[in-house]
């Protein structure tokens, strides 16, 4: 079982995702990160607009 933190994947705050695989983290990660812009999270929402871009900018 691995353990990764929301920051270590990009996110905002420490709460760790414990996994048997990369795709059931990235899912944890990724219903974690809906639930924080389902609240507004202010830091969270940076977080995922800074990978938003930085993923625009590996696209080009």
């Amino acid at each position: 079982m691995k353990t990764m933190t929301c920051k270590q994947l990009g996110g905002a705050c420490d709460k760790e995702f414990h996994a048997n695989t990369f795709e059931e983290m990235a899912e944890m990660s990724k219903n974690h990160g809906m639930e924080m812009f389902q609240k507004g999270d202010e830091a969270h929402l940076k977080a995922m607009n800074e990978i938003q871009e930085m993923m625009k900018s590996l696209m080009q």
